[in-house]
């Protein structure tokens, strides 16, 4: 009887414990399924089809292998070979990866969010760059998504309430957007101090927008910062130097890394006067992809890297660079042991990098996953 009533105790703890681990499970799941959709802005960081949308029957290299040869195993409209931090994200949210917004633009009716983002977008509209003389290769802004935005907004959610309540449950992702309004004018070959004066107007836009969308009714948004640019292969060829003192320990240059955090200074610190204006009901979340991606720069061998500041697909110039990724490219080796995908765009690995430090930390402020 003893023996039973032992037995009988031991199962009644069990079923205790299995239960208790049940519940938590159950309220860790819901934690991360706190949103019930996205909405994306941004550039060819976290596109996942648009471009490819608009060039419609043209020739585009992003349509073809190898771009999406690792987790799709075929191109997917992403400008890498695999997954970008928004399908990270997503996947750690429960949710299905978010579509790009174009193909549906008008019957669409998204009930997980939307991706607005498109290669090759700028913070800012063309005409700012024309006062510079500068012509930037894509008319789309960041108001050009906004637009698209609002106007689904009044076709899914008509009205002021609806459109609240739609938003008060989603998660807006707001970029990474800016990097292009400086890129297209490195590119060119300017003068690259002129650039410390697009700052300030970058992060206004950022700024502005955040300000409206938290008018129609959002309540979380996440801003993150730009990269360490001067560790991407097309700067390290395209400004390659024979002065030791232009490159820092990591062997990037250090010109174009102290230029990308000075733009996340300033993007950091109107983050914070926002947060300190608006209601306590608003989450702004400031993801640091800098830290972030400087991880890999640090200690490559840690993620299986083994050298960062190669690209995976592309020719036989420095860093690998010197031919266009696409299908009579040179792929150099498998893509997860690589963290630059075709010279500028950054492989699955590496977003997949990037996306953990943002979802658990320490590389947002608050962590995606503690926000909700």
């Amino acid at each position: 009887m003893g023996s039973f009533s032992a037995q009988h105790h031991f199962i009644s703890m069990y079923l205790v414990l299995l239960v208790s681990a049940v519940l938590l499970l159950n309220v860790t799941l819901g934690e991360c399924g706190c949103y019930k959709r996205i909405f994306s802005f941004g550039d060819s960081i976290i596109d996942s089809g648009n471009f490819v949308h608009i060039a419609g029957d043209h020739p585009c290299p992003y349509k073809e292998p190898p771009f999406g040869m690792t987790y799709f195993k075929h191109p997917s409209g992403r400008i890498s070979d695999g997954r970008v931090v928004i399908d990270f994200y997503a996947q750690a949210l429960q949710l299905p990866f978010i579509p790009p917004s174009l193909p549906e633009k008008d019957l669409g009716q998204f009930p997980h969010g939307a991706n607005f983002a498109v290669l090759a977008s700028t913070a800012l509209p063309p005409e700012y760059f024309r006062r510079w003389n500068l012509t930037v290769p894509m008319p789309i802004s960041l108001a050009t998504q906004m637009e698209w935005f609002k106007q689904m907004l009044q076709r899914i959610a008509p009205g002021d309430a609806a459109t609240r309540a739609l938003l008060g449950e989603s998660l807006i992702l707001l970029g990474e957007i800016g990097g292009n309004d400086y890129n297209f004018w490195f590119f060119a070959r300017k003068p690259r101090e002129i650039a410390y004066q697009f700052i300030p107007d970058v992060v206004a836009r950022i700024s502005s927008t955040v300000q409206e969308l938290i008018g129609l009714g959002a309540k979380t948004i996440m801003i993150p910062g730009n990269f360490p640019t001067g560790c991407v292969p097309a700067y390290l060829s395209g400004y390659q130097s024979s002065d030791p003192a232009d490159y820092d320990e990591l062997r990037c240059l250090r010109w174009f890394n102290a230029f990308s955090a000075a733009h996340n200074g300033a993007l950091r610190d109107e983050v914070s006067r926002l947060r300190a204006q608006q209601h306590p009901d608003v989450k702004l979340i400031y993801a640091d992809y800098f830290g972030a991606a400087l991880q890999f720069f640090r200690d490559p061998r840690r993620f299986g890297i083994d050298d960062p500041l190669l690209a995976c697909c592309g020719g036989h110039g420095p860093y690998h660079t010197g031919a266009t990724c696409g299908r009579t490219a040179t792929v150099w080796g498998d893509p997860g042991s690589f963290a630059n995908w075709d010279g500028l765009h950054m492989t699955e690995k590496a977003y997949h990098v990037i996306a953990d430090g943002v979802l658990n930390g320490p590389f947002a402020d608050p962590p995606l996953l503690h926000s909700c």
